[in-house]
C-alpha cells in the first residue's frame, strides 16, 4: 500500500497537535507523510517539529489561501485533509462576523484542492455542537441547524458549502474537546484543567447549572479521524457523512466541575450553581446541545470514554 500523504490544517492547534503526534506514531504497513500548517501560532511551532521531525510545516493563511501552493510544490496533492482551523471563539466570532465566516468556511482551502485534476482528496472537517439550537436534548444529525450566534452559523455556512463543492468529505460535529496539554502548550485555557486550577484555590466559583454538552475525549476524536481515514483507504470510495461526535455522557457546567471535585478530592461546597442567564458574556449560547452518538458508534464501532474516565485520564497527565 503506498504511503499516504496527509494535511493538518491548523496544526499548531489542540486537536491538531494530538492528530499530529498519533500520525507519527504508527507503525504500520501504510505510514503517512505529514504536512501541517500554521498561521498565528509560530511560536508554538518548534517544540511540534521537534517531537514530529519528518513533518513539514507551511504558513498558510486560510482568508487568502496565501501559502497552499508552496504546499502543493513541496508536498504535493494531499491523500487525506483535516481541517481543524477555525476562529472558534463564540465571543470573538460574535464581535468579529466577517472574520468568523472568511476564517471557518473553508473556501481557500476548497479551491485549492479544485485546482488539481484529481479530486479524491477526502476532506475531513471539524464542525461543532453549535450549529444546534439548543431547545433539547440528544440532537440527531438529521435535526435542523438553527444556530443561535455567528459562531454557529459560520459553522452551518461551513457544512453547506463542503457538501455542495466538494465530493469527498467527513463533517464532524465535535462537543467541547478535552484532555492533556499538547507537546507545545497551546495559550488557550484547557476546560478541565481550569476547572482544576479554580478549585483548587479553595474559594467558591460559580458554574452554570442549566446548560448541558456531552464533552469528548481528545484522544477519542484522534481515534475516530484515524479510522474514517483507514475507512476510506480500506473501501476505496467516496464519503459524504455527517456525524455527531461528543463523549457518552450529558453533563452541566456544573456537572463538569463536580466530577474533577470528586478526582481530586475538593469540597464540592466550593462549587455555586448560577443560571447562564445570570452572567452576561456578550454572546448568546444554546442551552442544551447534548447529541445522539448512535450513528458514530455505529459507523465506526467506537465507543467513546466516559466523561469521570476522561478527567481521570486527563488530570493523570497534568
Amino acid at each position: 500500500m503506498e504511503t499516504k500523504r496527509m494535511l493538518v490544517v491548523g496544526g499548531t492547534g489542540y486537536l491538531g497537535q494530538h492528530l499530529l503526534l498519533s500520525l507519527s506514531q504508527i507503525k504500520d504497513n501504510a505510514p503517512y507523510d505529514l504536512a501541517f500548517t500554521y498561521h498565528s501560532n509560530s511560536n508554538l511551532l518548534q517544540p511540534l517539529l521537534d517531537a514530529i521531525p519528518h513533518s513539514l510545516a507551511f504558513h498558510v493563511d486560510l482568508v487568502t489561501g496565501d501559502g497552499f501552493q508552496s504546499i502543493a510544490s513541496k508536498f504535493g496533492l494531499p491523500h487525506v485533509v483535516v481541517n481543524c482551523a477555525a476562529l472558534s471563539v463564540p465571543r470573538v466570532c460574535e464581535k468579529e462576523p466577517d472574520a468568523a465566516m472568511s476564517i471557518n468556511v473553508p473556501n481557500s482551502l476548497v479551491n485549492w484542492l479544485s485546482s488539481f485534476e484529481e479530486r479524491d482528496t477526502l476532506l475531513i472537517h471539524l464542525s461543532t455542537d453549535q450549529v444546534y439550537e439548543g431547545v433539547k436534548s440528544f440532537y440527531k444529525e438529521e435535526d435542523e441547524t438553527v444556530p443561535v450566534n455567528v459562531y454557529g452559523k459560520s459553522k452551518v455556512a461551513a457544512e453547506q458549502f463542503i457538501s455542495k463543492s466538494w465530493p469527498n468529505f467527513a463533517i464532524l460535529r465535535s462537543s467541547i474537546i478535552f484532555g492533556p496539554q499538547t507537546i507545545s502548550p497551546v495559550p488557550k485555557s484547557l476546560p478541565i484543567q481550569w476547572i482544576d486550577g479554580v478549585l483548587s484555590k479553595k474559594e467558591q466559583v460559580e458554574f452554570f447549572h442549566d446548560e448541558f454538552r456531552c464533552p469528548v475525549y481528545v484522544k477519542d476524536v484522534v481515534t475516530i479521524i484515524l479510522s474514517l481515514i483507514n475507512k476510506w483507504v480500506i473501501e476505496g470510495k467516496q464519503m459524504k457523512l455527517l456525524l455527531n461526535v461528543g463523549g457518552p455522557d450529558r453533563v452541566s457546567r456544573v456537572q463538569m466541575a463536580e466530577t474533577v471535585a470528586y478526582v481530586r478530592g475538593y469540597n464540592t461546597s466550593l462549587i455555586k450553581q448560577v443560571s447562564a442567564s445570570s452572567v452576561y458574556r456578550g454572546v448568546s449560547s444554546p442551552a442544551d446541545i447534548s447529541m445522539d452518538i448512535s450513528k458514530l458508534i455505529q459507523t465506526l464501532n467506537i465507543s467513546p470514554t466516559s466523561f469521570r474516565d476522561g478527567v481521570i485520564l486527563t488530570l493523570e497527565s497534568a
